[in-house]
């Protein structure tokens, strides 16, 4: 991956190593990796290290080394439902009762399985780096960037400005209010490594909500993420009385569905290259409508 940029006057002077960490945002680790691994930096064509001091109007070169593939994620070939790609990222739709990474519980199976065998098809030498993650049994975009560069940058910049998403998810009883804030900190439960709980000494977590429809006992509700906690949605709609349906870890029953109703339904994101805003749209699963479809029975009956 070679990435190239012309300085300009308030560059002159500057040191190589400056003007890709804070120009270029390029890490310290990226810096090692090209020293070491097999990179390279060049100026005006010419290879040269990190002290070169830099002219207004040079030509800056970088080439990252070829990225060591993850050992223990098996490439599995698994269809891939590509929503939107380039050369930097992708975004996928993800199926339920698929985990974004490797679990013991499903062995080799894995969205990141499935999208290191799509890498192998078209040539590309990366390894998995996903933006966000979803739950084994949530349905709905996921972002994931290609290269180690782009991720950096994403990191950087994980904010409401840089990326917001949307998830649509049905609940138990009616939620009251048309729209607002759940503000509550969340932590892990003291006697569970998965179960997430509101606690005062947890971690900042703010999710808002829209009501979207309301069945006789349940309510479709729109819900953005301010921040990006395990379980979040989740742990905040069962704190507000109001469980998701089939999320039965969090006191939600199956009804009429198998998993928890919840889809990461809009994915918004401003592109770390060329600046472009993009916003990409899933419709609601089989499994979701059908569940509204009872709901609706319900309410007609």
């Amino acid at each position: 991956m070679k990435f190239t940029w012309i300085t300009g006057t308030e560059d002159q002077g500057k040191l190589l190593r400056e003007f890709l960490r804070d120009n270029q945002q390029i890490s310290r680790r990226a810096l090692a990796s090209i020293k070491y691994k097999g990179g390279h930096l060049e100026v005006n064509g010419r290879e040269v290290s990190v002290r070169h001091p830099l002219c207004a109007g040079d030509k800056v070169t970088l080439t990252f080394p070829e990225e060591p593939v993850s050992e223990w994620i098996t490439p599995v070939a698994i269809p891939l439902a590509i929503c939107f790609e380039d050369e930097h990222v992708l975004v996928l739709n993800k199926p339920s009762f698929l985990p974004t990474i490797p679990t013991r519980v499903d062995g080799a199976a894995s969205l990141a399985g499935a999208v290191l065998h799509y890498y192998e098809k078209v040539g590309l030498k990366s390894t998995f780096h996903a933006v966000n993650r979803l739950d084994r049994n949530t349905s709905g975009l996921l972002l994931i960037a290609k290269h180690r560069y782009v991720h950096d940058l994403f990191s950087k910049s994980m904010n409401n400005e840089i990326i917001k998403r949307t998830y649509c998810a049905i609940v138990h009883g009616t939620v009251l209010e048309e729209e607002g804030i759940i503000s509550a900190p969340i932590g892990r439960k003291d006697d569970s490594i998965i179960e997430r709980e509101v606690r005062s000494d947890g971690q900042r977590a703010i999710t808002r909500f829209k009501v979207l429809k309301k069945f006789k006992t349940a309510t479709l509700v729109q819900l953005q993420l301010e921040t990006g906690r395990t379980h979040q949605i989740r742990v905040h709609l069962s704190h507000l009385g109001h469980p998701i349906i089939g999320d039965t870890l969090y006191g939600g029953e199956g009804v009429f569905i198998n998993r928890q109703a919840l889809h990461s339904s809009v994915l918004e994101f401003q592109h770390p290259f060329t600046g472009d805003r993009h916003v990409v749209e899933s419709k609601l699963p089989e499994d979701m409508e059908h569940l509204m479809d009872q709901l609706n029975l319900e309410k007609e009956g």
